[in-house]
């Protein structure tokens, strides 16, 4: 008899969410990490100097305040808390000022000009339906949204590219936002689904802000993790697992990991037609990230710039749409798309007194090698002269380097998959689940599977089993989700 009934490998935010999960419906849950600290890309540690934190990745959490996964976990309510800058993201121009994204879409709208209209036609009828939207988007497509009419709002505006949504726009500001926020899909602007990931996260600023985590993003999976042990489920870290022989007897394998670690990990235990649809899979643009400690804070000349929790910064449209297809064609662009944090606006606890924090990232091509600092800082002084005389401390990561420390992030690549519209819609591969594999026990619930990357614990709240696989089972109730167990009497049975 299997010993647990489910054992996660990964202790990322997919991970924990999916053990959490299966643990609220009194099943017994192991997570096995290979690092010695939980939380994959959403950690926070001492990058620079003693007492600074910097988050590792990922800092600002506007899916997070969304996500239905942690509306159900309570988040908040377990003590982690969500700071809001008064400005939610901004956008420097070449010609002075910057176009700036705030909570209201009435305030931002006024400080567009002529465009402040089309703004407010383009995201009011989204932020007002965005409790219908979010968990749509979040969904896998083999259900039906909750509210499909208000959800239904977002295709119109999604279904286009960065630069279809930057055609209602005729000035820099408003057509230099739509770039900067449409960017994070890291990949040419003239390619679907980037005007998607422009519309959902400008609707999240919106709708619930572009929050940053008081004490850095590592107090996210710690909340979880310590859930996690209350509800009866255990992490065991430094454990890199390179075969399902050396996990645990369980009835189920839930892994929150890349494909290509799937493959690595399980390949044995999978189908050959499988794996090679795993192989085929898709990597997108690696990073090059830098993170610093300042003297002072950032001297943007915009003022908008200097309350936003993150800034975009690459000039026009048209000169950020120029960077990103340069990644797109293999080369390192001589000005790239940089996109900036800077917690200490909101979060004074993350540097001492005197200090403030900053990062920036911009893509290159994959498994890049190339040390992008000179013009990541040389971009950041564009728009704010005597940057670099602030630089107490830095430290840079390479793409190469990104996948060193998190495996997952296949030639440093932070969305684990190409953001094709086809992959976006069937990741990893075109199947009616996507989370489960040919093996009956064994699950992915990692980015790779929808919706895809971002601190939300979608995928792991999904990526659990889905059908019986045994004739015992009994049904029992986590979060509102139906959850089965199955046991077998020999080997591993499955979780559904």
């Amino acid at each position: 008899m299997a010993d647990l009934d489910a054992v996660v490998v990964g202790a990322g935010p997919n991970g924990l969410a999916a053990a959490l999960t299966l643990a609220a419906a009194g099943l017994s849950v192991r997570v096995v990490e290979g690092a010695d600290t939980i939380g994959g890309g959403c950690r926070t540690a001492e990058l620079t100097q003693p007492g600074v934190r910097h988050d590792v990745c990922s800092t600002v959490h506007p899916l997070a305040a969304a996500s239905p996964f942690f509306t159900w976990l309570g988040l908040q309510e377990r003590g982690v808390r969500l700071l809001h800058p008064d400005v939610a993201f901004a956008h420097p121009l070449p010609s002075a000022g910057a176009g700036a994204v705030h909570r209201s879409v009435d305030e931002t709208a006024e400080g567009l000009g002529s465009d402040g209209r089309a703004w407010r036609r383009t995201f009011a009828p989204l932020a007002e339906r965005a409790d219908a939207i979010v968990p749509a988007v979040l969904a896998p497509l083999r259900g039906v949204p909750s509210h499909p009419v208000r959800a239904a709002h977002y295709a119109p505006v999604a279904l286009r590219s960065a630069k279809g949504l930057a055609r209602r726009f005729t000035d820099d500001a408003a057509r230099a936002l739509v770039a900067g926020v449409s960017a994070h899909a890291m990949l040419p602007l003239d390619k679907l689904p980037t005007g998607a990931f422009g519309a959902l996260l400008t609707t999240l600023a919106h709708a619930v802000g572009w929050p940053l985590v008081e004490g850095g993003s590592q107090v996210v999976v710690d909340v979880m993790a310590s859930t996690l042990r209350e509800w009866g489920g255990e992490i065991a870290t430094g454990q890199w697992v390179q075969s399902l022989d050396e996990l645990p007897p369980s009835r189920v394998v839930l892994l929150d990991v890349a494909p290509a670690q799937l493959d690595a990990i399980a390949g044995p235990e999978l189908p050959a037609r499988y794996r090679a649809r795993l192989q085929r899979y898709r990597y997108g643009p690696g990073v090059c990230k830098v993170d610093w400690t300042l003297s002072e804070a950032v001297p943007w000349l915009d003022d908008a710039c200097r309350r936003a929790g993150t800034v975009h910064v690459g000039g026009t449209f048209e000169q950020v749409a120029l960077a990103e297809a340069e990644v797109a064609a293999g080369r390192h662009p001589d000005r790239p798309f940089v996109l900036c944090v800077q917690p200490t606006v909101v979060d004074t606890s993350r540097a001492p007194a005197g200090r403030h924090v900053l990062w920036a990232y911009c893509h290159v091509p994959a498994g890049s090698t190339i040390d992008m600092t000179e013009a990541i800082e040389s971009q950041i002084e564009r728009f704010a002269p005597g940057f670099r005389d602030l630089v107490v401390a830095r430290s840079t990561m390479t793409a190469a380097d990104e996948e060193r420390l998190h495996p997952n992030y296949v030639g440093g690549d932070i969305n684990v998959g190409v953001a094709t519209l086809r992959q976006m819609l069937f990741r990893p591969t075109v199947r009616w689940d996507q989370y489960a594999t040919p093996n009956p026990s064994i699950y992915l619930c990692g980015s790779a599977t929808p919706p895809g990357g971002g601190v939300h614990g979608m995928c792991g709240q999904y990526g659990r089993p889905v059908r019986p696989a045994a004739r015992v089972w009994h049904q029992v109730t986590a979060g509102g989700a139906a959850v089965r167990c199955a046991g077998r009497r020999r080997g591993r049975g499955r979780v559904t």
